[in-house]
């Protein structure tokens, strides 16, 4: 095997797991590099620095990508038909290095990234509920009314039993009383409207209804700061001419429907 071969041994090997000694994360290091230039060197040869051509890996987060991203992307490929996109829509955050991925759009704060990052707007996290359900049971004017109400908790967004509004020192967090806990956004808005109670939620995510007429916005001066919304790309080397290409593209695009969103 490969440890044979080098005479020396790369994994520390337990009945529970395994891990890199240090010759096997030098190792991996080098093969890491060696892969790269080897990718450098193909896409010199397939002239992806002098024109935009091959494949591009993009993911998003599933709602935003399916709303915002996928619409940037069509209009794209229609002006440069030398280029491919794979869209991977994923709540995940993914590993752009490992797992190969050219951009990712990312929503929130970049804690402690090396990445290049491109701000293209920002998101609320609103509370929003139908105009019916506020007829019957009265609209909250502060946090701290939520004690009263009923609500609608999206575990991918906040702590079922509490929400937090503002920042700082007016940060405050209450609890909610949740009649229904559910793990997509769709599914929590779908019962707000159904008049099941109050719900939290990010502004794309609810624009829709928001502008339909099926939900309102409540709690506005209490919303935490918004959240940034950056495409994040390694930056290492020269890009190639097909990110580049996509960057100036959706980047002003992403900014315009951002602008234009609840």
């Amino acid at each position: 095997d490969l440890e044979k071969h080098l005479k020396t041994r790369l994994l520390n090997r337990s009945t529970r797991r395994l891990t890199l000694t240090d010759a096997g994360q030098s190792y991996l290091t080098a093969c890491r590099r060696i892969l790269d230039e080897v990718s450098e060197a193909e896409r010199t040869a397939a002239g992806e620095y002098s024109s935009p051509t091959g494949e591009l890996v993009i993911t998003a987060p599933v709602v935003f990508g399916r709303l915002h991203v996928l619409p940037v992307i069509t209009a794209f490929l229609a002006i440069y038909p030398q280029v491919d996109i794979r869209l991977t829509l994923s709540d995940r955050i993914t590993q752009l290095a490992e797992e190969h991925i050219d951009l990712a759009v990312r929503i929130g704060e970049l804690q402690g990234s090396a990445m290049v990052a491109i701000r293209v707007g920002s998101i609320r996290r609103v509370v929003c509920a139908s105009p019916a359900y506020l007829a019957m049971h009265g609209t909250p004017e502060k946090p701290q009314d939520l004690a009263g109400h009923n609500c609608v908790t999206f575990e991918g967004l906040a702590a079922p039993a509490t929400w937090s509004f503002g920042s700082g020192k007016t940060e405050t967090t209450v609890p909610v009383r949740s009649r229904l806990q559910v793990n997509t956004a769709e599914a929590a808005i779908d019962a707000a409207i159904a008049g099941l109670g109050l719900t939290k939620v990010l502004s794309y995510q609810a624009d829709a209804a928001v502008r339909a007429g099926a939900l309102r916005v409540v709690l506005e001066p209490f919303e935490p700061p918004p959240w940034p919304v950056s495409l994040v790309h390694a930056g290492q080397g020269r890009l190639p001419v097909k990110l580049r290409a996509f960057l100036d593209f959706a980047a002003p695009r992403l900014r315009e429907r951002l602008a234009r969103s609840l």
